[in-house]
């Protein structure tokens, strides 16, 4: 096993114009449209959140994608972890990955997370108003896995023991994920792919089993941990002084307002699990760019708080040496959701900076050298 800890950032490719974006959220709506319409909600909030270095990209453009994976290389990002959007055999956003995928280009690990929701008018994978709905059966996880086998086969793609990881975010939308799970790798083996490596995402409440028993082989889990965040600031002693005093902000009371250390502190004493989970980590969040009202919003990060956090998993997975050593970070660019390492206009590369000196402190890396682009 490799002792070189991997640090896999989550990767949005919702950053060009699709016909669907276009009919539901008028016309050339991207991920872009939402960042630029933010605007503070109170005293100190940091909104908007713009980018600096790369700009507001088009993933149409194989140098954005390349801009990218040098960046991330410099600083010693392992790979990017692609969303991946499968309707019954119809891709949605699917340009980025098949681009690089049919042109080889940038040479750069990654691996893919199915991200398996209805799409509706809310941002939270809800019911509400279903766009396009996500529809199982046998059949389809077929369908599936031969489409996904193409891109498995990739020199590029991440694998654990020699099986190509990938990444399920909803397991539980699954109608019987043990059969999913048993038709995939079988078809996988009769394609010539050999096992896969399944991940569940422990992304919302009822996902916190032991993955082997539903055929998966383990979770990663997601950051922010929502059956963990504790009560909002508007639910403590403070601000109910605040507002009996008239001094609290409408923000307050619209929103979900945490304090980023208090919530770091809660991530690291959430007890060890029995079964294999991957760790993550996050920069920070906050939606109010796609959220009006009930956002969640981690106030007063900093990439030192950040840098705090990931040294704690990183010196966590080190000593651990059944597992194979791998943080995730969400995310490397979810601009709307306030949780981006790409340069933003406040913090420049410092969350960059912060993530590469931790894993060459802890010899996650091999040297600025070998891992820069030039």
């Amino acid at each position: 096993m490799n002792d070189l800890i991997k640090a896999i950032a989550f990767y949005l490719p919702q950053y060009h114009p699709i016909p669907e974006n276009d009919q539901w959220w008028g016309k050339g709506f991207t991920e872009w449209t939402n960042v630029t319409k933010a605007k503070a909600q109170f005293s100190g909030h940091y909104q908007p959140q713009l980018p600096a270095d790369l700009g507001f990209y088009d993933l149409r453009l194989p140098e954005a994608q390349q801009a990218q994976a040098n960046l991330a290389k410099e600083y010693g990002i392992y790979g990017f972890c692609y969303y991946h959007y499968w309707f019954n055999g119809k891709h949605l956003l699917e340009r980025p990955l098949n681009n690089i995928v049919e042109s080889g280009n940038p040479d750069f690990p990654f691996c893919i997370c199915w991200a398996n929701e209805n799409w509706t008018r809310r941002w939270d994978g809800l019911e509400q108003e279903v766009l396009i709905k996500q529809e199982y059966g046998e059949e389809d996880d077929r369908q599936h896995i031969k489409w996904l086998a193409k891109v498995f086969q990739d020199p590029r793609y991440i694998r654990i023991d020699g099986k190509p990881l990938f990444l399920v975010y909803r397991v539980n939308k699954l109608p019987n994920p043990k059969q999913t799970a048993d038709i995939w790798r079988d078809e996988a083996s009769k394609l010539g792919i050999g096992d896969i490596f399944l991940c569940r995402v422990e992304s919302f409440t009822d996902e916190h089993d032991d993955p082997k028993e539903i055929g998966f082989d383990a979770s990663v889990e997601f950051q922010p941990d929502w059956t963990q965040l504790g009560l909002p600031l508007q639910q403590g002693r403070s601000w109910q002084i605040l507002r009996k005093l008239g001094l609290a902000t409408k923000a307050y009371a619209e929103h979900n307002i945490y304090e980023y250390s208090a919530v770091v502190e809660k991530m690291l004493a959430k007890p060890d699990v029995k079964y294999q989970r991957f760790p993550c980590v996050t920069p920070s969040w906050d939606n109010t760019a796609r959220r009006a009202k009930n956002a969640t919003i981690f106030h007063n990060s900093t990439p030192e708080i950040y840098e705090y956090w990931l040294k704690k998993v990183v010196k966590k997975i080190a000593a651990n040496a059944s597992q194979e050593k791998i943080v995730f970070i969400n995310a490397w660019n979810e601009w709307a959701e306030g949780n981006h390492l790409e340069p933003c206009q406040k913090w420049g590369h410092a969350y960059l900076e912060a993530t590469r000196k931790v894993l060459l402190e802890s010899k996650a890396v091999e040297s600025p050298k070998l891992i820069s682009v030039g």
